[in-house]
């Protein structure tokens, strides 16, 4: 199946004064340069469609990066649910409608039975700490513990959990990060991997209850996507949750990045590891775009979080906001996007291994479905940022957007929406090819 390509779309964005500052010198002067921005050069883009946007000046770029238009920027079908809805009403979820009610039916039916209940927000930092405060009402714990570079949301007790990205905030005394062991030189049984990564959970267990921190949740991404694309064995995350339900905690997988059919195997990134979470929060592509996310998980969780807690949410799940969700999901349904990312995915893989075969700065190709990367390494083998850095801003220049990611910042990022097809994969693999024959 093709994307779309960029079809002639109407900007909506009024225009820059034709004299006087910069664009990005007036985005500095009222947002402040607190909020990064991709690439050397900040690109300006005006349309989207499909896997394809468009920048001020009319140039397309291949979107090889945006998880957030999962199902492509600005799909008719969204689009027109959008609209059909926002010229009905849109009211907060305190007064009843039948479209959050029918959208959160259709969510949790893709779910296994028991996550049959959902709470809608507007981002996947709701959703997390939403997680963690029900998590900690229900086992009376207040401990929490994430792997090392790991990144959950922007609030507070989030940022104070958060080991990937800098944040003013140390980590707080309530939380334990776990190094994941090194899978690439690792050469023992698989089973052994699993059983370190449990003795490392046991340990921050243990630490927390000592630290009078009993542990309410591990929260880790199913796909350990910002520690750079992981690919652990099988049953790999079994035990260590296990230790954390010994001590009364929960088990809470972050689907933001891994979720909605991207790695082509199931639905939902957790599926891979055969244990069911307690707790499964979503953000961004939920919506493809729009304020949409959920935290996903058993009644009983619920029933004894809301017999306690006064808690509402005035547009998480909005009328406006369900129909866009329920939108998403028929078009991964009636477009077979989720078997589209499996054999797309595979293609890429394979055409990634082939560039490993013919590059030594390729070290390794990571991913599953439409979520790949390949580590770079210098001539002495160690990872190397600076290669992968020049690889993503050549990249641009060459009309594909791409990124990087992991604690050495030597894992290129590759993360397209949904109907990311074989010629846009061919393209964006040769455009590497002939680029680290350059660089």
């Amino acid at each position: 199946m093709a994307s779309e390509t960029a079809g002639s779309i109407q900007d909506p964005t009024p225009a820059a004064p034709a004299a006087g500052p910069s664009l990005i010198e007036r985005r500095h002067r009222v947002l402040g340069h607190h909020s990064p921005m991709f690439f050397d050069e900040p690109l300006e883009l005006v349309r989207g469609r499909g896997v394809w946007v468009e920048d001020a000046a009319g140039r397309r770029y291949l979107d090889a990066y945006n998880n957030v238009p999962h199902v492509g920027h600005c799909h008719p079908h969204v689009v027109e649910a959008l609209v059909r809805q926002a010229e009905a009403i849109n009211i907060n979820t305190r007064y009843l409608h039948e479209a959050p009610v029918a959208y959160a039916e259709r969510l949790v039916a893709t779910f296994a039975p028991e996550l049959s209940v959902a709470m809608l927000v507007c981002t996947g930092t709701e959703a997390n700490e939403l997680a963690l405060r029900m998590a900690r009402f229900v086992t009376g714990g207040r401990g929490l513990i994430v792997t090392s570079f790991s990144y959950h949301g922007n609030s507070l007790s989030l940022a104070e959990a958060t080991t990937g990205l800098s944040a003013p905030e140390a980590l707080a005394p309530h939380v334990r990060a776990i190094d994941i062991p090194d899978l690439a030189s690792w050469t023992g049984e698989p089973a052994a991997l699993q059983r370190l990564f449990a003795d490392r959970v046991g340990a921050a267990v243990d630490s927390l209850v000592a630290a009078g921190f009993p542990p309410a949740a591990i929260l880790i991404d199913p796909l350990f996507s910002t520690e750079g694309l992981l690919e652990p064995p099988a049953d790999f995350v079994a035990e260590a949750v296990a230790r954390v339900r010994a001590a009364g905690g929960l088990y809470i997988a972050d689907e933001v990045q891994s979720g909605l059919g991207r790695t082509g195997a199931h639905m939902w990134g957790h599926e891979a590891w055969g244990v069911t979470p307690d707790i499964v929060t979503m953000g961004k592509s939920l919506g493809n775009g729009h304020p949409l996310a959920a935290a996903v998980t058993r009644p009983e969780i619920l029933d004894r979080f809301a017999s306690r807690a006064l808690y509402f949410n005035t547009y998480g799940g909005n009328p406006v906001s369900a129909a866009v969700g329920t939108a998403v999901l028929e078009v991964i349904a009636a477009e077979g996007l989720v078997e589209h990312a499996a054999a797309v995915g595979a293609h890429v893989r394979r055409e990634l291994e082939a560039l490993r075969d013919r590059h030594d700065a390729v070290a390794r190709v990571r991913g599953a479905g439409l979520f790949f990367g390949i580590e770079l390494v210098d001539a002495e083998g160690r990872p190397d940022a600076g290669l992968t850095a020049g690889l993503v801003d050549a990249m641009r220049r060459e009309g594909i957007l791409i990124s990087r990611i992991g604690p050495t910042g030597n894992v290129l990022k590759m993360r397209p929406p949904m109907p990311f097809g074989r010629p846009e994969a061919d393209r964006l693999v040769s455009t590497l090819d002939h680029l680290l024959g350059t660089l």
